[in-house]
């Protein structure tokens, strides 16, 4: 394994650990699911994904509430939590990772392009969200917040780790 913190790192772990991970992506539109599938033997960990690109997706199939939405917009931290969330539970994943933002080129709810939230859930559904200003053109944003992504999703997998190793079997 690398130190990075990479998709096949993340795989790894996961198929070492006898989990599942699933996507919800709003500004990747599908890249996160694309860089996790890349990897070979990714479907004994990798569930799928839902691509809920429209704001009312994110409501409708992720369960993203609805007055946060209308109050505040899909481009925020809570926003990104309650995606890695409902993904989890829509398609029966341990773990759930999201990605919501502004990949350019205007603005997009108050938000500047480059504003970007991920946030990974996990088995306890305890979330840990990282907000993030990026620069750069749209294809260049998308492609950092992927790599925000994975990388969140690698660290909360170590943090997790050594909780995961003292468990009982029939705790899991």
């Amino acid at each position: 394994m690398s130190d990075g913190g990479t998709a096949a790192d993340v795989l790894a772990l996961l198929e070492r650990r006898g989990q599942t991970l699933a996507a919800a992506e709003s500004l990747t539109g599908g890249l996160v699911a694309a860089e996790l599938t890349s990897v070979d033997g990714a479907s004994r960990s990798f569930r799928g994904s839902v691509t809920a690109y429209a704001t009312d997706l994110k409501h409708e199939v992720l369960g993203v509430d609805g007055d946060l939405l209308a109050e505040r917009g899909a481009v925020d931290a809570e926003v990104a939590r309650q995606m890695a969330r409902g993904v989890r539970r829509a398609l029966g994943a341990d773990w759930g990772v999201a990605t919501t933002g502004v990949a350019g080129p205007t603005p997009q709810d108050g938000q500047p392009v480059g504003t970007v939230h991920v946030a990974v859930a996990g088995p306890s559904d305890a979330v840990a969200a990282t907000a993030l200003r990026l620069e750069g053109d749209r294809a260049g944003i998308r492609g950092q917040t992927v790599h925000a992504a994975v990388k969140l999703l690698f660290s909360e997998l170590i943090a997790t780790a050594g909780a995961k190793d003292t468990e009982q079997p029939d705790e899991i």
